[in-house]
Parts: structure tokens; C-alpha cells; sequence
């Protein structure tokens, strides 16, 4: 009976179709909860303590598995992902591990393996490089991501769809 009457009020509101069956799609502006894992279990990115992820599903803001995955999803709504690196970062790739001549980095700082550096590509755009080795005259610097190559696991939440 208590059902009945709260179907009959959510009618009579204009609400009864409208519960939870908003879905993302392509072009909504989505906010989400996010653990990224390993296959070992390692967290390698959470949102968890932060604000939810905002940005616009279905668009390319985000790396594509992800992108794809929350579309369709409902706000509550919970699922589990497993990316390859095709959908995540792309695979790793040896021609993207440059020896520079020390010279050509312009910074104060002591060069040392692990540190990133920022590049900046002929048309302009920066990207991070990670230096992987310091020779005498040279370095190597790998310019990966650092995720290039890896299988990601994702457990993803809507919690709100504009």
C-alpha cells in the first residue's frame, strides 16, 4: 500500500519515469570516483579523499577504455574495468627513448635518473620526460607515459551527470 501511494505521489509529481534512469552519454558533463589498480593490486591513482573526476564523457578528455566505460552508466551506479594498453596509454615504444646531449636541458637543477623533465616538441607542446640514464656528455630520456605498456584496472562510480 505504501508503495502504491508513494508511485501514485512520484505520478502525480511528474517523477515516476525519472528515478535513477538518467544515463551518460556522449557529451555529459560526469563526475566520478575512481580507484585505478594493477593487475597486483598496487593503487597507482584514486580519487578517493579528493573531489570526483569532472569532465565530459565520450569526448577524448580521457584515456578512451575510461571514456567508454562510463558511458550508459547511471548516477549510483558502480561497475569494474580492465583496460589494455591500447585503451589505456598505448603500448610502450622503444623510439620514444631519446640520448640527448646535457647541454640541450636548460636547468639548475642536478640531473638524475627518475626525474622528469618537461619537453617541448616542435609544434610547441610540452610533454613530461623522464630521464632513465646521466652519461659523462648525454642522457637518456624516455618520453612514455609512465602508464605506456601497463594493464589498468579501474572501479568507477557516477555520482552526478550534467
Amino acid at each position: 500500500m505504501i508503495i502504491a501511494v508513494f508511485w501514485f505521489f512520484l505520478s502525480f509529481l511528474g517523477l515516476s519515469g525519472t528515478i535513477n534512469t538518467k544515463q551518460v552519454k556522449q557529451g555529459d558533463k560526469v563526475k566520478v570516483e575512481y580507484t585505478g589498480t594493477f593487475d597486483n593490486g598496487t593503487i597507482f591513482d584514486t580519487s578517493e579523499g579528493k573531489e570526483p573526476l569532472e569532465f565530459a564523457a565520450g569526448i577524448g578528455q580521457m584515456i578512451p577504455g575510461f571514456d567508454h566505460a562510463v558511458i550508459g552508466m547511471k548516477i549510483g551506479q558502480e561497475k569494474e574495468i580492465r583496460l589494455q594498453p591500447s585503451e589505456a596509454y598505448g603500448n610502450y615504444d622503444l623510439k620514444l627513448v631519446q640520448e640527448i646531449p646535457k647541454e640541450q636541458v636548460l636547468t639548475e637543477e642536478e640531473l638524475k635518473v627518475g626525474m622528469v623533465l618537461a619537453v617541448t616538441l616542435p609544434n610547441g607542446r610540452q610533454v613530461p620526460a623522464t630521464i632513465k640514464e646521466v652519461a659523462a656528455n648525454t642522457i637518456t630520456i624516455d618520453l612514455n607515459h609512465p602508464l605506456a605498456g601497463k594493464t589498468l584496472n579501474f572501479r568507477l562510480k557516477v555520482v552526478d551527470i550534467s
